[in-house]
């Protein structure tokens, strides 16, 4: 749902910068824990665990464009980040960087989300749900998790928000 916010601030960056830097920096923390688990479930996979071999791997697709899906949105918050940090010199540069891999890495998501939009349907509300918790293994602790990232996302967000008033000046 944040992600799709941001995306929103995309279309208006201009009037809606300090929107754009806060949610995308109170995504941070969610979007390291999400490629975490994406490279702990790969590397589980690939070195022959038999939960995960049991699962078995993504369509040849997914696999596919699974690399691109982590390095493009790596890419995408780093350049976010080091716009709103380094110093005005690098801003042309970095800002091209950070658009052109927004571009690539919507195309790569929107493939990537209607790939899982069932499957997300299906289990993404099993770890909150009280009827449905109880019988999911791990749903405490990746409610923990979620919750915790979430909670330093807002920090993060709410520091960063006096880095937005050079570019607001600049304009």
């Amino acid at each position: 749902m944040l992600l799709a916010i941001e995306g929103v601030t995309v279309l208006r960056v201009g009037s809606l910068l300090t929107l754009h830097v806060f949610i995308g920096m109170l995504l941070v923390p969610p979007v390291v824990v999400k490629l975490a688990s994406t490279f702990w479930r790969f590397a589980k996979y690939y070195t022959g665990s038999r939960e995960y071999r049991e699962k078995g791997p993504p369509p040849a697709v997914l696999r596919v464009l699974g690399p691109f899906v982590a390095m493009t949105t790596i890419i995408l918050f780093a350049s976010g980040i080091v716009l709103l940090l380094a110093p005005l010199a690098w801003r042309p540069d970095t800002l091209l960087v950070h658009q052109a891999s927004f571009v690539v890495w919507f195309g790569c998501m929107t493939i990537h989300v209607l790939a899982h939009i069932r499957e997300t349907a299906q289990l993404s509300t099993k770890d909150w749900v009280r009827r449905t918790r109880a019988r999911v293994a791990g749903a405490r602790s990746r409610r923990l998790v979620m919750t915790t990232s979430l909670a330093i996302g807002v920090v993060l967000a709410f520091l960063t928000i006096p880095t937005v008033g050079p570019w607001l000046s600049a304009r």
